[in-house]
């Protein structure tokens, strides 16, 4: 079952990252296609969803932690060919993401107004939120089943069929968005409530189809009875590795908190126009993300078969590949970010802060991307706390402050310059500790 400790690193790791490709296009296409449409609604219509981002993002971040933890931990499993205990690890995983979705779902729905308050909407678009969140909170299961269970399709070798759900569900979203948004088909028009049922059934669909694949092709995830110690050592084992991985990827949401009540002090215009472009730049990452994707279960495997030299091989092909790429995305978004702009307003306020934030963090996107790949190998090496300090450290030493402190000098355009400047820093920070945790490695082994 080790699939990944085989053939040469570099054939490995483009033959997992090209059945993503097409995925990670999806799933960005996932958000931009909602947020397309819903421009079509109007800006306040279009501010609302810059709201509900980072509350989003809050659960998703965390059901992927919690994916990361039994990806990595599978992939280990099954690097030392361990099948047992990954089908344990997963079926267990699958279990914690159920019950944390359903609690953070009870929470949020019941808190929509008082967060989203906080969060800086005013009267104009607190109706348009609730309307979007009290729908996508119903179906949130539907969301983090996905996230969590991916990446285990990626350690058993069938990333084809991760991509595939990824696909699927973008596909199926783009046909329901305008017929629920709109009203086609003898559909009712929904507005934005619609664009949020969209998701939870195109969800479903993966959902569904994710539980199938792991069940029934992989054997992965087995329903039957499970002593208590089995259970408690699972979660003991998961929880080690997702509570640094959703402390880490909880700092997005947070961070994205913040800074959308910083830009709410700019107007709606301002939220709106980030709120998009965010979403746009996400185009940036999606050749690189598919390899990223694949990097903890292959560093997590190559760790169990005692092959670190394979490692050591994919973090120089990694790095330079994120450089590389990163510098061509500056050029593309940089040219076309006024085209860009007019596909989502004719508003020209949200259009010139949609091109100032484009022409500014896309210098950042080679460096923020080797920031993420160093994360991940961090994971994959068993060290998920050093993942977690190093984004902490991006979030709430640099990216923060640095925010306030442009907004403060240079205004709304400031805010831009403080991530521009984080993303530099924070990549160079993490590629030193990266060198540190394989030499410390390399001498445990040596011991």
């Amino acid at each position: 079952m080790s699939v990944l400790v085989n053939r040469s690193v570099g054939r490995t790791l483009f033959s997992m990252a090209l059945p993503m490709l097409a995925g990670t296009f999806a799933m960005n296409a996932y958000n931009l296609t909602d947020t397309w449409f819903v421009s079509r609604l109007g800006t306040l219509s279009l501010a609302a969803m810059g709201f509900t981002f980072p509350v989003v993002m809050l659960l998703t971040c965390v059901a992927r932690g919690i994916g990361s933890g039994v990806t990595t931990l599978a992939s280990h499993a099954i690097g030392s060919n361990d099948h047992d205990r990954a089908v344990r690890l997963v079926t267990h995983g699958f279990m914690l993401t159920l019950a944390v979705t359903a609690v953070m779902s009870i929470g949020g729905y019941l808190s929509i107004g008082l967060v989203f308050t906080r969060l800086g909407a005013d009267e104009a678009t607190l109706p348009l939120i609730g309307k979007y969140m009290r729908t996508w909170f119903l179906g949130a299961l539907f969301m983090t089943l996905p996230m969590a269970g991916s990446g285990v399709l990626i350690s058993a070798g069938d990333s084809k069929a991760a991509s595939m759900l990824m696909i699927v569900g973008t596909v199926l979203n783009t046909i329901l968005d305008p017929i629920m948004i709109f009203g086609f088909l003898g559909c009712p028009a929904m507005g934005i409530r619609g664009a949020a049922l969209a998701t939870i059934i195109s969800q479903g669909v993966s959902t569904v189809w994710l539980v199938h694949l792991l069940h029934r092709r992989h054997r992965l995830l087995a329903w039957r009875s499970w002593r208590l110690s089995e259970y408690v050592l699972s979660l003991r084992q998961i929880m080690e590795f997702a509570v640094p991985s959703v402390l880490s990827m909880i700092l997005m949401p947070v961070s994205a908190s913040v800074i959308t009540r910083l830009l709410s002090h700019f107007g709606n215009e301002a939220v709106a126009a980030a709120g998009a472009a965010g979403r746009v730049e996400m185009f940036a990452f999606i050749i690189p993300m598919a390899l990223g994707i694949s990097l903890t279960p292959f560093v997590s495997q190559n760790v169990g078969a005692a092959r670190l030299d394979r490692v050591r091989q994919a973090k120089t092909l990694a790095v330079g590949f994120a450089l590389g790429y990163g510098g061509l995305a500056t050029a593309v978004f940089f040219l076309s970010a006024p085209w860009l702009a007019t596909l989502f307003t004719d508003d020209p306020e949200v259009a010139r802060t949609f091109v100032a934030y484009t022409r500014i963090i896309a210098f950042g996107y080679g460096m923020m991307e080797v920031h993420r790949y160093c994360g991940f190998f961090l994971t994959g090496l068993h060290k998920p706390l050093s993942a977690t300090v190093l984004n902490a450290i991006r979030v709430l030493v640099l990216l923060l402050p640095l925010s306030w402190l442009g907004a403060q000098v240079w205004g709304l355009e400031g805010v831009f310059w403080g991530r521009l400047a984080t993303d530099f820093t924070v990549g160079a920070i993490g590629l030193t500790w990266l060198s540190h945790a394989f030499r410390a490695i390399t001498r445990d082994k040596a011991a």
